[in-house]
């Protein structure tokens, strides 16, 4: 029969394996992970990590093996907990629209989540329901599977091609450069005639300075919906409200 739990309290305060006073509390992967999340991917590394949980560097490698580990730690557990889109009988577009812009701002707002999304650290387990998700609300609007997987991939890359783009960017202007500069600086070691196309471009963004991400989504998303034989007419305003209704929540 168990002993009277009283009896067995002093035993519990005096015995060897008593926490000494000011001892950290036990860590843990999950710990980590949502650390890392608080330092941010941009300012990731041991020491940071180490400092936020009030516990030694060494501390640490008893759970992850180095500073790659932790980022791909990092990279899975903000993916996994990052406020997602929800279906809520929205157009196919719309909902289509909403997923792009989602991984585009994940991505823009974390650069170091490109390089573990290519490197595979967010792993199939993690994002298999949200595929899961998307793929259902599409095929309920008439999508075969095979349909509703490449509008998906389509849109995917359309948002993470303008996300690298636009980190470029942001880094080369943090280094004191600008694309319209580097093409000038191009154009210069050419004769006035050559490339007269990128000329063309460059006189473009001087003028008009077109939104590539908001541009390249509704093209891919009217090409979809030609294909399906509906109008496009109505895709620019669902992609509007998308970016609108992501930046009021952001």
């Amino acid at each position: 029969m168990p002993g009277n739990p009283i009896d067995a309290a002093p035993a519990a305060t005096t015995g060897p394996t008593r926490r000494r006073v000011g001892r950290p509390a036990q860590i843990s992967r999950q710990a980590i992970a949502e650390a890392a999340q608080q330092v941010g991917l941009g300012n990731l590394t041991l020491k940071a990590v180490a400092d936020q949980l009030g516990v030694s560097v060494a501390g640490l490698y008893h759970h992850i093996r180095g500073k790659e580990d932790l980022l791909r730690l990092a990279a899975e557990h903000t993916a996994a907990t990052s406020e997602v889109p929800l279906d809520h009988g929205q157009h196919w577009a719309e909902w289509l629209a909403e997923w792009a812009v989602y991984n585009y701002d994940a991505f823009v707002s974390e650069p170091l989540l490109v390089d573990q999304f290519l490197a595979g650290a967010i792993n199939t387990e993690s994002i298999a329901g949200t595929t899961d998700a998307i793929l259902g609300a599409l095929v309920r609007q008439g999508f075969t599977i095979a349909e509703a997987h490449a509008a998906y991939q389509l849109t995917s890359s359309c948002a993470l091609g303008s996300a690298l783009k636009a980190i470029r960017q942001a880094r080369a202007r943090a280094a004191g450069r600008s694309e319209v500069a580097e093409l000038y600086h191009v154009l210069d070691e050419h004769e006035p005639g050559d490339l007269p196309y990128l000329r063309q471009y460059l006189a473009l963004m001087l003028t008009e300075r077109p939104e590539g991400f908001t541009s390249a989504l509704t093209t891919a998303l009217s090409g979809i919906a030609v294909g399906r034989g509906e109008s496009p007419d109505g895709i620019a305003p669902l992609v509007d409200g998308a970016l609108a209704d992501r930046r009021a929540a952001g």
